[in-house]
């Protein structure tokens, strides 16, 4: 169901609520790119791919999401239970033993949601390219979507990846990179510069998009021009800028905040900064 610019705004600080509470929760997680990523997830889920909570890991006639980038999985996880793919109390055992769910999303324990697991980073894509050609040979005209970071395109896997996909034309999917130039060791400049990151995807064939990931009307502006330019033999590429923390005001402008989970007296200050707007989940 289509939602309002303050719909979703109002879903996303709540997602950005439950992602402090986790990570606070068990002293540990991954609050930057997580909050830094709300705006996309709540546009994802809730305006843009048709999907359903009635989860059935092949996932016909369905857009499939793939979280390469598993580290951010407390805004996945927010965003799968407010999206009633399981109960929404249940982001209380984050991180805990025998919680389905772990810091890195797992597929063992069959948490709704959760096609791949991921954490090993670079792999993520390759697993999409995957469904995306299922798709292709099942007949099955919907659209795979994908999320990566921007450190994660160190790797080399994720360039095989994207040299695959263009060569075989997959054009029913659409990656989004987190382009926020943080990563756990610093800025991504300083630890491996990523350069021209639009020159590269074009050399490679990809149709390259930007948008800012931190303002909703941009996200939906993204997404709808991605959706536009499927089914012409490239696959597309979203370079979305965001700031790690957005929009904490001490977890911006720095990396520190990859990792950390807040104090008590840092939630209470982050949580001021944000509406409750669906009601916090019971611990």
């Amino acid at each position: 169901m289509a939602r309002s610019i303050e719909e979703l705004n109002n879903i996303s600080s709540q997602i950005r609520r439950d992602i402090l509470r986790q990570v606070h929760l068990c002293s540990s997680g991954h609050p930057g790119g997580s909050l830094g990523c709300a705006d996309f997830f709540t546009a994802l889920y809730f305006h843009v791919m048709n999907h359903s909570s009635d989860f059935k890991m092949e996932g016909h006639s369905e857009d499939m999401f793939v979280l390469s980038n598993g580290h951010i999985s407390p805004v996945f996880y927010s965003t799968l239970a407010r999206a009633g793919y399981f109960p929404i109390d249940e982001l209380s055992s984050f991180r805990k033993i025998n919680s389905r769910l772990q810091g890195h999303p797992t597929t063992h324990e069959g948490l709704p949601g959760v096609r791949i697991a991921s954490g090993s980073l670079g792999q993520g894509l390759s697993v999409a390219l995957g469904m995306a050609l299922a798709k292709k040979m099942n007949g099955d005209d919907s659209t795979v979507f994908a999320l990566t970071g921007d450190g994660e395109l160190q790797e080399g896997q994720i360039w095989e990846a994207v040299m695959f996909a263009s060569h075989n034309k997959v054009d029913n999917l659409v990656v989004t990179v987190d382009y926020n130039g943080r990563q756990i060791d610093g800025d991504t400049d300083d630890v491996l510069s990523l350069g021209d990151l639009a020159a590269k995807w074009e050399a490679f064939g990809w149709t390259v998009l930007e948008m800012e990931g931190n303002d909703m009307q941009s996200v939906l502006k993204g997404f709808e021009d991605a959706k536009s330019k499927l089914g012409n033999d490239n696959p597309v590429v979203i370079l979305m800028k965001t700031e790690m923390g957005y929009p904490i005001d001490f977890m911006m402008g720095t990396h520190k905040w990859h990792g950390v989970a807040p104090n008590d007296e840092q939630l209470e200050n982050a949580l001021g900064q944000l509406e409750e707007t669906l009601g916090d989940f019971k611990i």
